[in-house]
């Protein structure tokens, strides 16, 4: 398209135009030709012009402000939410960790010591079911409140429990041998670690079992305290240990699903996160202490 730049010839006032001193002027020389003012060419020298341009240049066009950036951001989010819950699913393992560790250091010197056995000659068995009754209760009573607890008090009570586990569990070394003990914990450690993996791992939604396993337990926990008024057969006993084996190792891969959905849910509060790493702590705890037990039942070999 042409803009009319010296095509004035054609009017009424176009003779102006044709005299000889227009004709020789500076207008006529060559280097004014095929500029701007020829629609052609100024198209050509327009950069705004050039197609696709603004786009390319303007931080508000497409390239930089539509899908690719919005995509990056999304990424980020969804990384930042990965790694954070995957920070406090570490946490978790991590108190859990400290948990045993309070654990055996009170066992080893409930042991040393002989506190255990200073404490039944004081209670005698009104001593051991006080002592079941109050770890009963501090589970229980951790289960249901720590996420309503200051996360610290939260804290020191999960240690208060995991202390009084281990003035408790001190009886297995006399019971039982040190190989065995050893044994025991290392297969237990190995099996925890991998149940842990598959539950975090697996496609396989574990929570839907959670109902059937917690039933699952309860029978077991009713038929353990029938059969303490009897004397229980080697066989049976085994049998027994069998079964809470089978049902300890599915509540640890729900156990370790559960903990990671706990922390996705509450991955926006902190106070939440250490709270939850407290509740999923005690769970995994559990777990663990119930698979080192029941191992040791089967496998440990006596003292006598």
């Amino acid at each position: 398209m042409a803009f009319g730049f010296g095509r004035r010839s054609e009017g009424d006032n176009g003779e102006q135009y044709r005299n000889p001193q227009y004709q020789n002027s500076q207008y006529q020389n060559p280097q004014y030709q095929g500029q701007a003012y020829d629609g052609a060419s100024y198209g050509q020298q327009q950069p705004y012009a050039q197609e696709g341009f603004a786009q390319a240049q303007s931080p508000y066009g497409p390239a930089s402000y539509g899908q690719p950036v919005m995509d990056a951001q999304t990424t980020y989010v969804r990384e930042s939410y990965e790694r954070a819950k995957r920070v406090s699913t570490t946490k978790a393992y991590f108190e859990m960790t400290m948990g045993l560790l309070v654990t055996a250091v009170v066992a080893v010197l409930t042991q040393t010591t002989g506190m255990l056995n200073t404490y039944l000659q004081a209670t005698g068995m009104i001593g051991w079911i006080v002592l079941a009754l109050v770890q009963v209760g501090m589970a229980v009573f951790l289960g249901m409140r720590v996420m309503r607890m200051n996360p610290g008090t939260a804290r020191v009570l999960f240690y208060v429990y995991a202390a009084l586990m281990g003035f408790t569990l001190s009886t297995i070394f006399v019971t039982y041998s040190l190989g065995s003990i050893v044994m025991a914990l290392g297969m237990s450690a190995a099996f925890f670690l991998c149940l842990t993996m598959f539950g975090l791992t697996t496609k396989i939604d574990m929570l839907k079992a959670g109902p059937i396993l917690m039933v699952a337990l309860l029978v077991l926990i009713v038929f353990e305290m029938i059969m303490m008024f009897f004397v229980p057969t080697g066989a049976m006993t085994m049998l027994i240990s069998a079964i809470a084996l089978l049902i300890f190792a599915g509540l640890t891969v729900h156990d370790a699903q559960f903990t990671r959905m706990m922390f996705a849910q509450y991955s926006h509060d902190d106070t939440m996160i250490r709270r939850v790493s407290i509740l999923c702590a005690l769970n995994l705890y559990l777990d663990f202490i119930n698979f080192f037990v029941h191992l040791l039942t089967i496998f440990g070999s006596s003292n006598d």
